[in-house]
């Protein structure tokens, strides 16, 4: 089951207005925490006296809290990495290795006591995984999760995150990755030009960035990166289906109830002989067989468009279909509704006899 998780950065913030934000996180059914370690300078007991008020928290509205680390941390706090205690004392649900080790040391740490997550870092293809399974971790315990990336152009190219996602999914390990939030103002560095995983998303609205993940197939968990999101952007993702692609979508003024009812309430899946140009869902020619579907709107049409079919197609009368290409409009084909612009990208990830819906986001 996919979950959703939200960033903290203690040392930019301060722990009530994390907690607000954990509060608010908890209510649109987040459950994961990122929060990164990777430095104590100052007092230390002070700083990990509120990180683990924080966790603690996280932990009583049954969230899952991993906690970022970096070697250096290690020795400073003078952690070992057969000795997972500290962590366990602070609550965490598991580790992430900002950097690894040499792939026994992240074995060794899966077989912790306490049955912490070991996370790994997921954005480079190297043999660094194959390096970990070849010590027989305990697989239970392993996970991985993509980087980040505050330097525009500088997030992750599609097909190197294609690459390096299917490494962790070869090996049947549980997958996350980061979307920016587009109203926030801070991540865990000075420079914050959004804050996604992939490049491709630095712009897009939160849920279409988390529909993207969750249409490769290839990411379990999606993480927001950067503080603090809006509400608005909250709810959005907290809506978003993982196992159902749903397109937000418009309808043009005149599109009669019967069409409106295909389009959001009938259940809808890819005909199994593909076309070119058409995603066919059959079903509502066949429901609303004998219904009048009078000629609207048969203006020529664009790829994204929504369409129904009208009488004139005689018994295609009815069909719903979406436009993969530009075409010709004989003036049998209604064009109803159109996908939102940033979403006619993600018609690239419905395969044949997929399932799809749509909502109205006017």
């Amino acid at each position: 089951m996919s979950k959703l998780g939200i960033s903290l950065y203690p040392m930019h913030s301060s722990v009530e207005r994390d907690m607000h934000y954990i509060d608010l996180a908890a209510k649109y059914g987040f459950k994961r925490v990122f929060t990164c370690l990777l430095s104590v300078d100052g007092d230390k007991e002070s700083i990990l006296k509120g990180f683990k008020k924080t966790v603690s928290y996280a932990n009583s509205k049954g969230m899952e809290v991993i906690v970022d680390i970096s070697p250096r941390i290690f020795n400073e706090l003078k952690i070992s990495y057969n000795d997972l205690s500290f962590f366990h004392e602070m609550g965490a649900y598991g580790v992430r290795l900002d950097m690894g080790f040499t792939g026994n040391e992240e074995a060794i740490m899966t077989f912790n006591p306490y049955d912490l997550k070991i996370e790994v870092n997921m954005s480079n293809v190297t043999r660094y995984l194959d390096n970990i399974m070849s010590f027989k971790p305990n697989k239970d315990n392993l996970i991985g999760c993509h980087n980040f990336y505050p330097h525009r152009y500088a997030g992750l190219s599609y097909e190197h995150f294609i690459k390096s996602s299917q490494q962790f999914k070869a090996h049947g390990l549980r997958t996350a990755a980061f979307v920016s939030s587009n109203n926030a103002e801070f991540g865990p560095w000075p420079i914050m030009e959004g804050l996604p995983t992939l490049e491709i998303h630095r712009n897009l609205p939160i849920d279409v960035q988390a529909k993207h993940l969750f249409a490769t197939g290839l990411i379990d968990d999606v993480i927001i990166s950067n503080c603090y999101p809006s509400e608005e952007e909250m709810k959005a993702l907290s809506e978003v289906n993982p196992s159902l692609l749903t397109f937000n979508a418009e309808l043009y003024d005149g599109v009669d109830e019967l069409q409106k009812t295909i389009v959001f309430d009938e259940f809808h899946f890819y005909r199994g002989d593909v076309s070119d140009y058409l995603i066919r869902s059959t079903q509502s020619r066949v429901k609303f067989r004998g219904r009048d579907f009078k000629a609207f709107n048969t203006r020529d049409i664009k790829r994204g468009d929504i369409l129904i079919e009208n009488n004139l197609y005689m018994q295609y009368a009815g069909e719903l279909q979406i436009a993969l290409k530009d075409m010709d409009n004989s003036g049998k084909t209604n064009v109803v509704g159109r996908i939102k612009e940033d979403e006619i990208m993600l018609l690239d990830y419905l395969e044949p006899r997929s399932k799809f819906a749509f909502k109205s986001y006017k």
